[in-house]
């Protein structure tokens, strides 16, 4: 077989990215909302950049990445290659309090808040570089010990010690739930978030923000509730 052109590529991920709109679209409106209050990440993990800038000349523009320093480097070629493209770089993997710092500078939207040591750091970060962070606490609702997250029962701790952070705004939610084959399996975790989230809700933090849903069960997340999907593999395909 021979090597695949970057028409070929370029026609391939069109389709992938239009096909992921369309079923976006569709769970939102039979889940009663607008489409647009849905917003695709593009998980770039293991994605080159050529291959993001592709994306990005079609539509794309919101990009997700697992790891620091991997990020970094994108980020960086990215500004030099495409200073004047409205991209904003979201972190949804798990965050180490060492790379606070650099997840400060790099990211408009940390996903993987998940203790108060973490969020005093990027808080501590984001004040010596004159930012307000915008993140995302992540809960753990699983038992898999590969899964990080704060525990559930002590979710509202953390909501009300992140609230009162000066250089943080909370914006909303994160889980993981476990893979399933079966999309609906992941039904009761993405609604269990939405519970948490409402009864947060009713003691005053609003919390507009769901990220929930991957490539296996985004379609189930939206119909509970998601505002924010995360999708690598069926915009990019398999990781290489």
């Amino acid at each position: 077989m021979g090597d695949i052109t970057f028409g070929t590529i370029n026609s391939i991920l069109l389709e992938n990215i239009k096909n992921v709109f369309r079923k976006i679209s569709s769970a939102a409106i039979r889940s009663g909302r607008n489409p647009f209050d849905v917003r695709l990440v593009a998980v770039t993990k293991t994605v080159d950049f050529e291959r993001i800038k592709e994306a990005s000349s079609l539509g794309l523009r919101i990009f997700g990445e697992n790891r620091v320093q991997e990020a970094g480097r994108k980020i960086a070629d990215c500004k030099a290659q495409c200073a004047d493209c409205d991209i904003e770089w979201h972190m949804i993997g798990h965050l180490q309090k060492n790379k606070a710092k650099a997840a400060v500078r790099l990211f408009d939207l940390i996903h993987s808040i998940d203790s108060f040591g973490l969020a005093e750091e990027v808080n501590t970060c984001a004040s010596k570089e004159n930012k307000v962070q915008r993140v995302l606490i992540e809960v753990k609702l699983s038992e898999e010990e590969t899964k990080h997250g704060i525990a559930k029962k002590n979710l509202m701790d953390l909501i009300e010690a992140v609230s009162g952070m000066r250089n943080i705004r909370l914006e909303g939610l994160m889980t993981i739930p476990p893979f399933f084959e079966d999309p609906e399996m992941s039904r009761p975790f993405f609604r269990e978030l939405r519970e948490l989230r409402d009864k947060a809700g009713t003691s005053g933090h609003r919390l507009p923000e769901l990220s929930m849903g991957m490539t296996n069960d985004y379609e189930v997340a939206i119909l509970e509730g998601a505002t924010i999907v995360r999708i690598g593999t069926a915009i990019f395909g398999e990781r290489r």
